[in-house]
């Protein structure tokens, strides 16, 4: 009985550890903090495929997506963008909706995400 109250307890502490981590969310991302994460290198082996999300800039989610088609991984690319779809959604919330190339079969193309105002108009 003794050994069912403490695995009780166990897991009531792990659950409100949990519950305070998901109140407290992910991070507060700086347009500088964005800036010089998007001008370090990455692993494209270790990154191949990967969704990473970033935190929040000005209040939206930022996600890293490194996509890689053909010769991977050193196809991978790394686009930093808002979770949003791009359009009107996206600049409601101050992003910029730009086109960036993804890997697609042998060749690339050319697909629209909602960039955060810091990386506009970089690659």
């Amino acid at each position: 009985m003794k050994a069912l109250r403490v695995a009780s307890l166990s897991l009531a502490f792990a659950a409100t550890g949990a519950a305070a981590d998901a109140v407290a969310g992910p991070k507060d991302l700086s347009d500088a903090a964005l800036a010089a994460y998007a001008a370090k290198p990455y692993d494209k082996a270790a990154m191949m495929e990967r969704r990473v999300t970033l935190g929040r800039n000005h209040g939206v989610a930022v996600v890293a997506d490194f996509p890689c088609s053909d010769v991977c991984p050193a196809y991978t690319v790394r686009i930093i963008h808002y979770d949003l779809a791009p359009g009107p959604a996206c600049a409601a919330a101050g992003g910029v909706t730009e086109k960036r190339l993804v890997p697609f079969s042998i060749a690339v193309t050319e697909k629209a995400f909602c960039i955060p105002q810091a990386l506009a108009g970089k690659p």
